[in-house]
C-alpha cells in the first residue's frame, strides 16, 4: 500500500522523448511481442537465461508437467526455446520483457516518475546508453550471483526492473532532496527522494538477503536490482558530469 505516484518535475526543462519511447517498447513488447504473455516461445527464447550467459551457448528444454501437491491439478512448466540471436544479446531483449500486466505496470509506474529527470540531467542519447548499460549490468549482476550462491542456472529472468533500479541509483545521486509525492494507506505524502528511495533500496536488500544468489524470491531477482542501484549510483557522476557542474557553478552564484 506504499508506492510512489509522481515527483516534482517543476524544474525540468526538456520533454523526455527517450524515456516515452521506453516505456512504449515495454508495452509494445508485452502486447504485441509476448502476446500478453500468452506466447510461451517468445518469453522462454528471448529471456536471460544465467547458463545461456556464462557458458554462450543456446539451450534448450524440455517442457514438463507438474501435480500441485495440494489439489492434484496438473500444470505446464515451459521449457528453454531456441534463441535465434547470439545469447548475450538476450540481456538487451529481456529487459523489454514482462511476466505480467502487474509486474509491467509497476515497473512503467517507476520509469515514467524517475526516467524523465534523469533524461533531462543527461541529453536524449546519453541517457538512452545510461539506461541500457544499467540494464546490462543489472542483468549480470543476476546471472553472475546466480552462479556464485550455487541457484539453478537455468530459471530465466525478464522485465526492466533492472535498468529502472540503476535510474533510482542516478536519481539519489543527482536529486537527493526532490520531492518524491507516495501513496501511502490512502493518503499522499511528499518526502525527499533519499528517504523515499533509501527505503526501496533497504527493501530491496534485506528482501534479497535470502535469494541474492539470483532465486527469484517471490519472482523477484532481488540481486538484479542490487545490482543495477548499484551501477547507476557509481556510474552517473561520469555520465552527468556536466550537469553536476552546472549546478556545482550556478550554487556558487547563488552565494555572491
Amino acid at each position: 500500500m506504499v508506492f510512489p505516484i509522481g515527483d516534482d518535475n517543476r524544474d525540468r526543462k526538456s520533454i523526455p522523448v527517450v524515456n516515452y519511447l521506453l516505456i512504449a517498447l515495454n508495452i509494445f513488447a508485452y502486447v504485441y511481442w509476448q502476446k500478453l504473455g500468452m506466447n510461451d516461445h517468445v518469453t522462454f527464447a528471448y529471456s536471460a537465461v544465467p547458463a545461456e550467459i556464462l557458458t554462450g551457448s543456446d539451450i534448450v528444454t524440455d517442457t514438463k508437467i507438474a501435480i500441485n501437491p495440494y489439489d492434484g491439478e496438473r500444470y505446464k512448466i515451459p521449457g528453454l526455446e531456441v534463441t535465434n540471436i547470439p545469447v548475450f544479446f538476450t540481456l538487451f531483449t529481456s529487459m523489454f520483457m514482462h511476466g505480467g500486466l502487474a509486474h509491467l505496470a509497476g515497473n512503467m509506474l517507476y520509469l515514467w516518475i524517475f526516467g524523465d529527470n534523469i533524461e533531462d540531467a543527461l541529453g536524449h542519447l546519453k541517457y538512452l546508453f545510461f539506461y541500457l548499460l544499467c540494464g546490462v549490468l543489472a542483468g549480470l549482476s543476476h546471472v553472475f550471483s546466480t552462479a556464485i550462491f550455487g541457484q539453478n542456472l537455468l530459471v530465466p529472468s525478464l522485465g526492466a526492473s533492472g535498468a529502472i533500479s540503476g535510474m533510482l541509483g542516478a536519481y539519489l545521486r543527482l536529486f537527493p532532496g526532490k520531492g518524491i509525492h507516495l501513496w501511502i494507506f490512502f493518503i499522499i505524502l511528499t518526502v525527499p527522494a533519499f528517504i523515499a528511495v533509501g527505503v526501496w533500496f533497504l527493501f530491496q536488500v534485506m528482501n534479497g538477503l535470502g535469494a541474492l544468489g539470483g532465486e527469484e524470491a517471490g519472482g523477484v531477482a532481488y540481486a538484479a536490482h542490487i545490482g543495477g542501484f548499484i551501477a547507476g549510483l557509481l556510474l552517473i557522476g561520469t555520465f552527468a558530469k556536466d550537469f553536476l557542474a552546472r549546478r556545482r557553478a550556478a550554487s556558487r552564484r547563488g552565494w555572491i
